[in-house]
């Protein structure tokens, strides 16, 4: 069963530039300056067709800029796209920006409730899970301390908490699992071991690749919003690697040799 498909998708931004020749020329030539303000569009993805079966745990690797956060976006509705179509079936719980979807002046407790409803728990829900989630986090001592007392491990450590408690079919992470100390990672990778037997689809985007080989059955590689290569995590992994050695080496090499 087809857990996560995308047909032919295709996503851009827009990018702004403005042509700066000073203020007497903006006030005198008004509609130049408007001109001057022009959007040319960014391709996060071009053209992308995949599909992820239900159950399995597929990483996503690529240089910055390469579409893998757009494409988690995409996934968890947080993004449209402006050509082709993108199917998730079920919940998905999405860890995809530390500390997205919290309020920083609010308490723990707080947001605790307000990151639950607005990932689809009813408020009802989020207190039957409110004591495993909050046992899960370790922070007891800090939950009635507004968020931005909080270190970036802490965040981590409550946002991955909340998304572990919602029940998801889909798990979506982005680099969130090198965040925190060793016991806390410890023990999300033991939550997402637990995922997998109860066969919850899992979405990793990672630039360890230790993560990605102990996580993940396959690899998607993502080259300038393009599928560069996609199949077992082994030999993915090791193109992507010789590419980025290849690479270094035409970087580091001296000019005329």
């Amino acid at each position: 069963m087809t857990s996560i498909a995308f047909h032919r998708v295709t996503k851009w931004y827009p990018r702004y530039h403005h042509v700066m020749k000073g203020l007497k020329h903006s006030l005198l030539h008004p509609v130049d300056t408007i001109r001057g303000f022009r959007a040319e569009g960014f391709l996060a993805l071009d053209n992308v067709s995949f599909e992820i079966a239900r159950g399995e745990a597929v990483g996503f690797i690529g240089a910055n800029g390469s579409g893998k956060s757009t494409t988690l976006g995409l996934m968890a509705g947080v993004l449209a796209p402006h050509t082709g179509e993108v199917i998730a079936q079920g919940r998905v719980a999405p860890l995809l920006e530390l500390g997205s979807g919290f309020h920083f002046d609010l308490t723990g407790r707080e947001n605790i409730f307000i990151n639950g409803i607005l990932l689809g728990l009813t408020r009802r829900q989020v207190q039957e899970r409110f004591e495993d989630i909050v046992r899960f986090s370790e922070l007891e001592k800090f939950l009635d301390q507004p968020l931005r007392t909080y270190s970036t491990g802490m965040v981590a450590r409550l946002a991955f908490s909340i998304a572990a408690h919602l029940d998801p079919d889909i798990l979506l992470i982005d680099e969130i699992l090198s965040v925190g100390d060793l016991h806390f990672q410890v023990k999300c990778r033991k939550k997402i071991d637990e995922f997998r037997r109860r066969g919850v689809t899992i979405i990793l985007v990672s630039h360890a690749s230790g993560d990605i080989r102990a996580l993940c059955d396959r690899v998607i590689w993502l080259e300038a919003g393009r599928i560069a290569a996609q199949g077992p995590s082994g030999e993915v992994l090791a193109a992507y690697e010789q590419a980025q050695s290849r690479e270094m080496e035409g970087v580091l090499r001296p000019t005329g040799t």
